[in-house]
């Protein structure tokens, strides 16, 4: 449930023509690039976060190779896990003899459920084993008492990506449902079902499905984070139900009876009894068999990967999978990512750039602080409480000193199945995340591995994560110009320190509770800055499609207010050069995409696509048209009554 916010992003499809700065930064310094760039045949998306992901890959996949094959010696219990998982994942020859078999249990148990009583009284189980329900819960900090964990109410997720994609004028959307069916229906007659048995199936999961699209939330509601946080009292919730047992649910699941729980899609609950009743029986039996099947076919052999791999192209736009070598290393550095990060962190990190990193987070913290005491629109009482926000916020660079206990339960048999090692591995890890209801809130926990190119800030426990990969160039290298570190991983560390201010990070106060602490002047003079922050990128034109201000506006003004400060702090050295500031700041953003992802990105996530990042800040920057001698009339002029500052 928890919603950290990111800096990596939006996937992007822009015109490839060099162009000169005054007219457009972002193909200044990338058009030629663009023109060149080939997208991996197995990747949806290349450029600049990408680039890195390969190298982390490359190495750490070398590695994997080395010591499954036994050429290195490995001195470490986890990682040896770790290599064991990513050997059996790789052994085809061995999990082609399983094929279909480990699945076929579970998918009986789905099957034998007979009637909505019978689901309700399984509700728990089910839960605690991975099977997709029509409502659910998990556990997370209370955002208004983040010391204390709460239990969050949850529905069911759509097929498709998004509300947008079940549009009466859709295309895509209509194409990648026929597809989904299409390979759904394969997949069951591959598990043992009849054609015709598997094709009624199907079509009774999408008849559900269809059914949630008005009721769920769209990802620009899901982007208004503190909307999730809608407390009601469990005497009340049990009764949102005329035939599920909702209290059995939640007291099975957490082996408590709580007095409130946290409703995520308020929407959602008060439509229960309209969706789930004895006429949706069926419909409801039938899209968790297809849900749960097409979920956990890829790790049962490769066949199975194959044919499910062929939605997941279509949804992607990615012109093949990735071959079996390299889904078992991201497979297995998934379940054992802290494991893998810590790994790679210490070795290709270490502890001095770990301190170095440290160092310019907190330089950017007293830059961001003093900007805070130079604000001309807030009142003294808020700028007070602000800085006490940005003193607490806890900084996690590299990769985290100790590797959380749940990964030494993570014991792997390389003579069983694959589907059966994970599903233990996925009991685990649901039974720890359920006990954590009776335990404080672990704030030392990441929420990135040091191998991801990455970085986060979290709201509720006002921390930010910079992963150990992202610290490499072009985002920070001893080889580039202080201006150019502080226009790439400067304007990185800034812009999660951006988001305690955001639209979402400014209603947490320092210790992550949501609290109002602004006063009512400022937090209405707040509201019009992110106002115009939505209106400066509602409806740019962007790959056939428009930009959606409102779900990409908390991301935007971590963007604008982090090139600011990163900008504050360049300008404090001598030799301070705002060319190279604004060029790496352009390069860092450099993406090409597939059709497919751009235009998912588009309906889903909260990032402006990546050239409109680069440039759209740019202009908001003054700094810029001095430094490239812009004018009214060329293509990166706006007008300064039009250019957003916030922080």
């Amino acid at each position: 449930m928890l919603m950290s916010k990111v800096i990596g992003g939006s996937g992007d499809m822009v015109d490839a023509k060099p162009a000169d700065f005054k007219d457009n930064l972002y193909l200044a310094v990338n058009g030629a690039w663009q023109e060149n760039a080939k997208i991996p045949a197995d990747k949806s998306r290349t450029g600049g976060f990408m680039d890195l992901d390969e190298g982390v890959e490359k190495k750490l996949m070398k590695e994997f190779h080395e010591y499954a094959d036994g050429e290195k010696e490995l001195d470490d219990d986890l990682m040896t896990q770790a290599v064991k998982l990513y050997r059996l994942a790789n052994n085809v020859d061995h999990l082609s003899k399983f094929h279909q078999q480990p699945i076929l249990k579970d998918m009986q148990r789905i099957s034998d459920l007979s009637n909505l009583q019978d689901l309700s009284e399984n509700m728990a189980q089910l839960s605690k084993d991975g099977f997709p329900l029509p409502i659910n819960g998990d556990v997370d900090a209370d955002m208004k008492n983040t010391a204390k964990n709460a239990f969050y109410i949850g529905g069911a997720g759509l097929i498709l990506p998004d509300k947008s994609y079940y549009a009466e004028d859709n295309e895509s959307g209509k194409k990648l449902l026929a597809k989904y069916a299409e390979i759904a229906g394969r997949l069951l007659s591959m598990i043992g079902y009849k054609l015709e048995d598997a094709k009624e199936i199907v079509e009774k999961a999408l008849a559900f499905d269809k059914s949630l699209v008005p009721i769920v939330k769209s990802s620009e509601e899901w982007a208004d984070y503190t909307k999730v946080y809608n407390p009601m009292d469990f005497a009340e919730f049990i009764t949102k139900s005329d035939k599920l047992d909702l209290k059995s649910l939640v007291v099975d699941l957490i082996n408590d009876t709580p007095e409130k729980v946290i409703i995520t899609e308020p929407r959602y609950l008060d439509n229960l009894n309209k969706l789930v009743n004895d006429d949706t029986f069926e419909n409801i039996k039938a899209w968790m068999m297809v849900k749960f099947l097409t979920g956990n076919a890829s790790i049962l052999d490769e066949e199975f990967r194959q044919t499910i791999g062929e939605y997941q192209l279509a949804k992607s736009g990615a012109k093949e999978l990735q071959n079996r070598t390299k889904y078992a290393y991201h497979f297995a550095s998934g379940i054992f990512s802290e494991v893998v990060g810590a790994y790679y962190g210490k070795k290709y990190f270490g502890e001095k750039a770990k301190a170095d990193v440290r160092n310019m987070v907190k330089k950017m913290i007293s830059i961001y602080e003093q900007r805070l005491s130079n604000n001309t629109w807030l009142s003294a009482d808020t700028k007070k409480k602000a800085v006490v926000k940005l003193d607490k916020i806890v900084i996690k660079v590299g990769y985290p000193d100790k590797i959380q206990d749940i990964y030494s339960k993570f014991e792997i048999n390389e003579n069983d199945s694959l589907y059966d090692n994970v599903s233990r591995i996925k009991k685990i890890i649901t039974q720890d995340s359920l006990d954590q209801y009776h335990k404080p809130v672990d704030r030392e926990k990441w929420l990135m591995p040091g191998h991801m190119v990455n970085a986060c800030y979290d709201p509720s426990r006002n921390d930010i994560t910079f992963p150990a990969a992202i610290l490499q160039a072009p985002f920070y290298s001893l080889e580039q110009t202080n201006s150019e570190n502080f226009g790439g991983i400067g304007a990185v560390i800034a812009h999660e320190i951006s988001h305690a201010f955001d639209n979402n990070g400014a209603q947490f106060d320092e210790y992550g509770n949501m609290n109002n602490w602004w006063t009512e002047e400022d937090y209405a003079k707040f509201k019009d800055l992110t106002k115009k922050m939505i209106e400066e990128f509602d409806g740019i034109p962007y790959a056939g499609s428009k930009v959606n201000g409102t779900l990409v506006v908390s991301e935007n003004v971590a963007d604008v207010g982090g090139l600011r400060c990163a900008l504050e702090a360049a300008k404090q050295d001598s030799d301070f050069d705002a060319k190279a500031f604004f060029t790496n700041w352009a390069k860092v953003w450099r993406n090409k995409s597939t059709k497919q992802l751009t235009e998912m990105f588009l309906s889903i996530d909260v990032h402006s696509p990546a050239p409109l990042r680069a440039n759209v800040m740019a202009q908001n920057m003054d700094e810029f048209y001095d430094a490239f001698d812009v004018k009214p009339g060329d293509g990166m002029w706006l007008d300064e009554d039009k250019r957003v500052n916030i922080w």
